[in-house]
């Protein structure tokens, strides 16, 4: 199934101008936009890449209400999916692709919680962002 470590979290925000402010001020964080994503912004938390505790995340525009999510790295998600339905969790949607950067697909465990996993991309020749990989 893969690595297992915890690749990034994801923070819904109503407003990611006001919710990056927030973070940058309370945390020091600081913010990277992603090309072609709007209301979508890289989050640099404190610290250096690698060292111990330190992960970076995102802050996306909330279209329903939702928890923050947790997303565990797998060298390919489709085996990793299967192992979650196979030990009781559930599939959510489609995999898809972020061009240039991997496949991400989420996935409901067996206490109803939300979490992703990340594939990171082989090459940057990926499918565009919304069109659906199945394999």
């Amino acid at each position: 199934m893969g690595t297992g470590k915890v690749q990034h979290f994801e923070i819904p925000a109503e407003d990611v101008g006001r919710a990056r402010t927030f973070y940058g001020e309370v945390f020091g964080w600081s913010f990277e936009d992603i090309e072609g994503y709007e209301d979508v912004e890289f989050i640099q938390p404190g610290g250096e890449e690698g060292e111990v505790g330190v992960i970076g995340g995102d802050i996306y525009k909330r279209s329903t209400p939702e928890p923050p999510t947790v997303v565990i790295t797998v060298d390919r998600i489709e085996p990793a999916l299967v192992a979650v339905e196979q030990h009781g969790g559930r599939r959510l949607g489609d995999v898809e692709s972020m061009p240039g950067m991997g496949r991400y697909a989420y996935f409901e465990d067996t206490e109803g919680n939300r979490l992703g996993l990340w594939e990171e991309a082989a090459d940057s020749a990926e499918v565009s962002p919304g069109q659906a990989e199945t394999g």
